[in-house]
């Protein structure tokens, strides 16, 4: 059996290895993604904020810009950004817009309404402008959207089985019994308890010569990262592979329902009832009686959806159910003509199910602890593919000795 784990470990790591170093990689420079912009184009990202002087709405920044993009709809509209920061919005095309859009982000500088940069988010043949987007792009689809995220849902998919395969394997083998005589002699002889045996494998034999300092580095910083590796891999699965995440976290937590049954409508609703503004003097009112009746703090509100394919608005805060301040998840979901609550979601405290899935997704992106997780997670980056390297020099080491013992016995 364990020869048979080992031969499942050797090809799923074969089979993972260039998609996990193509991750390790971009998720280095993803765990800095505004920061590492912010630096490399702070002529759009910051903004100088005037002495004395509010801020546009970004309710009312959308409407402005609207007349500037006819064929676009504002549907996600960011309602929180720094005093020094640009306010950016994402384009969806408006239906029966067959020639898509030219530019599908923009950012404006909220004290006067001035476009300051316009782009086609991922597009890298635009330049600079879209390393960070494409970087991102290549690390959760491969660049190649719905075809990618499957591919790497699958593959995130074996990488969860392969975590667990991997760590049986380091565990260590039964010590048997070969005589009589050393079963006696088992009480002076004092042989390594299994804790004791297994403990070897975290360990890095730095005499050893390259072969084992190689493969001691595969193990043991496999053992030592197993528990965020995982996290990596099962987060994966979530945000790519949710026909499969979510049924099987379902059989196991409960989870909350947030909008799955509100029926498409046969056209969509291009004009609600509750225009922008109104939408968030509504979305405000329903979040305030929801924090009161679940007792939870609201730190800021994050964003406005707007979806007119059901006809719904809904309303987004960073709050005290949410696992850190960046990460914001409550919402309120409500009818975009009558305004009326149709479904609420709380990150934690619901739903065990919906409290794991958001500090598994907090974890992958850096979202909680500040700067030493998005430190950790960096480095993690670096240690997949330390891991994926040093597998592929096992393999290829092993594959040279399997062969010479091939052309021995041929000789």
């Amino acid at each position: 059996m364990r020869q048979t784990f080992v031969v499942i470990h050797r090809y799923l790591g074969l089979t993972l290895a260039l998609f996990l170093m193509l991750a390790g990689v971009t998720g280095s420079f993803i765990a800095f993604y505004d920061e590492l912009e912010t630096l490399m184009h702070p002529e759009f990202r910051l903004v100088q904020p005037p002495a004395q002087q509010t801020a546009i709405s970004a309710v009312t920044l959308a409407g402005m810009l609207q007349q500037k993009y006819p064929d676009a709809m504002f549907n996600r509209i960011n309602l929180h950004h720094a005093a020094d920061e640009a306010v950016s919005f994402y384009l969806q095309a408006r239906p029966g817009n067959k020639n898509g859009l030219a530019f599908d982000e923009i950012f404006v500088n909220p004290y006067s309404g001035q476009l300051l940069a316009e782009r086609k988010w991922g597009d890298i043949t635009q330049g600079s402008i879209n390393l960070l987007p494409f970087l991102y792009r290549l690390h959760f689809s491969l660049a190649l959207e719905k075809t990618g995220r499957l591919i790497l849902g699958v593959l995130a998919l074996l990488w969860t089985v392969d975590c667990f395969i991997g760590a049986y394997l380091t565990l260590p083998a039964r010590q048997r019994q070969t005589s009589i005589l050393k079963s006696a002699l088992s009480d002076q002889a004092k042989p390594y308890s299994w804790l004791r045996r297994w403990w070897r494998a975290w360990r890095v034999r730095w005499q050893g010569g390259a072969a084992k300092v190689n493969f001691d580095l595969h193990r043991a910083g496999g053992l030592w990262l197993w528990a965020m590796l995982l996290v990596f891999a099962w987060s994966s699965v979530a945000f790519n592979l949710r026909d499969v995440y979510y049924p099987v976290m379902g059989t196991l937590f409960a989870k909350q329902g947030f909008g799955e049954d509100i029926p498409r409508l046969a056209q969509p609703l291009l004009q609600p009832g509750l225009d922008a503004n109104a939408a968030l003097t509504t979305g405000r009112s329903l979040m305030q009686q929801l924090s009161q009746a679940k007792q939870f703090a609201i730190h800021h509100e994050a964003k406005l959806y707007y979806d007119a394919g059901k006809g719904t608005y809904t309303y987004i805060v960073s709050s005290s159910r949410d696992v850190s301040e960046k990460s914001a998840n409550t919402a309120v979901m409500f009818n975009a003509n009558s305004g009326e609550r149709l479904a609420v979601y709380l990150p934690t405290g619901a739903a065990a199910g919906d409290t794991i899935t958001q500090w598994l997704l907090a974890l992958h992106t850096a979202k909680v602890w500040g700067l030493p997780m998005q430190i950790f997670v960096s480095t993690m980056g670096a240690g997949v593919l330390g891991l994926s390297v040093t597998g592929v020099l096992i393999w290829l080491k092993k594959r040279h000795a399997r062969k010479r013992v091939r052309q021995l016995k041929q000789a």
